[in-house]
């Protein structure tokens, strides 16, 4: 691990970063050169990788990959019909169950309905370019997706389908509007949305079917916005941030946010380390969450252990691109994705299973 001046900087403890895992049984349908660009597991065990290799044209050919033994094998189960985007954006995979997944690559919706094999687009009612897809999930019988608009003014609206749908539809009630405008949703314990604009606006609904909303007080306060994460054992969390770059470039300021129960108010917790833009935010239990921040040309995973109230920080690499999908399926197994495919320094996938104290990268090949 390379020295950081932004490693320098921080005040709280660095947590070591454990060796790289040996080469792992790959299954030989793995292809060669292959670079995860996004995860996302059904259970600790269970896991699926999209990633891209080089080929001839496009240049980059995607593959899904999945593991039944918590990243030691892998094979592949499908090759996605989607391309490594031009902007960098990253192409985003979220698996339902072992049938229903979903791709995207921030303009472009696919479904497959059997396992990753066939993949099938789905398309936006009157969505207008340019825009960006930041977030897919299903919960019962419906799916949906976070959508920013980015034009004069900024929107960002929800929309939602029934499940294996080819076509969402923009959800009433369910837009901001503002210079700039953003939004998140959980569906983990309960289906919680949040929406904002301009670190001045603030709305959210929870609902417990997918197809009744109530509104609720914010998880944040106005001047800050919301990442939020499942709901672990009644508790509700939500990372509560203002603006990236302040209080200096390449940091923000953060605090953890908990409501007892689904639909009641949150309460904040002591400030937490400002090293880094927020990247993704996961909570593994009530006391534990952990926050993936890049700056400086370095990757932090921020962790708590005990509700906010302290934290700790591993370096995670020097990569310095991005961290996507960090996520814990149980209280301590969670995977995080560093970097991108065709970036300079390449990509990986890192696993913890000790609720994020330390992380391994896995291996494909």
């Amino acid at each position: 691990m390379k020295p950081n001046r932004w490693a320098a900087l921080t005040a709280i403890a660095l947590t070591a970063l454990a060796v790289i895992t040996p080469p792992a049984a790959a299954d030989s349908l793995v292809p060669r050169g292959f670079g995860p660009a996004s995860t996302s597991w059904t259970g600790p065990l269970r896991g699926f990788v999209l990633g891209f290799s080089p080929c001839g044209k496009p240049g980059w050919c995607a593959s899904l990959l999945s593991t039944a033994d918590g990243g030691k094998r892998w094979r592949r189960v499908g090759t996605p019909p989607i391309s490594l985007p031009d902007n960098h954006n990253q192409v985003k995979l979220t698996v339902i169950d072992e049938r229903d997944a979903f791709l995207s690559d921030g303009t472009r919706l696919l479904a497959s309905h059997d396992g990753g094999g066939t993949w099938s687009r789905v398309r936006l009612a009157g969505v207008r370019e340019p825009f960006h897809i930041s977030k897919i999930t299903e919960s019962g019988p419906r799916v949906f997706a976070m959508v920013t608009g980015f034009g004069e003014p900024s929107t960002t609206t929800l929309y939602a389908g029934l499940a294996g749908t080819r076509i969402l539809l923009p959800v009433p009630g369910f837009t901001v509007t503002g210079s700039t405008t953003y939004g998140d949703i959980a569906t983990s314990g309960g289906i919680q949305v949040s929406m904002g604009s301009d670190h001045r606006v603030q709305k959210y609904w929870t609902s417990s079917d997918g197809l009744t909303f109530a509104a609720a007080p914010p998880p944040c306060p106005a001047d800050s916005s919301a990442l939020l994460s499942g709901v672990r054992q009644g508790r509700v969390p939500a990372l509560c941030s203002g603006g990236p770059g302040s209080p200096q470039p390449g940091a923000t300021v953060r605090r953890l946010w908990w409501a007892p129960k689904l639909g009641e108010r949150f309460t904040g917790t002591a400030q937490g380390p400002t090293l880094g833009i927020n990247q993704s935010f996961s909570a593994a239990s009530p006391a534990v969450a952990t926050v993936a921040a890049e700056g400086g040309g370095t990757g932090f995973l921020h962790r708590t252990g005990d509700g906010g109230a302290t934290w700790t920080t591993t370096v995670l690499s020097s990569r310095g691109v991005c961290l996507n999908d960090l996520d814990f399926p149980d209280e301590r197994v969670g995977v995080v994705v560093d970097g991108l495919p065709d970036a300079e320094g390449g990509s990986a996938v890192y696993r913890t299973t000790d609720g994020g104290l330390t992380w391994r990268e896995l291996t494909f090949g």
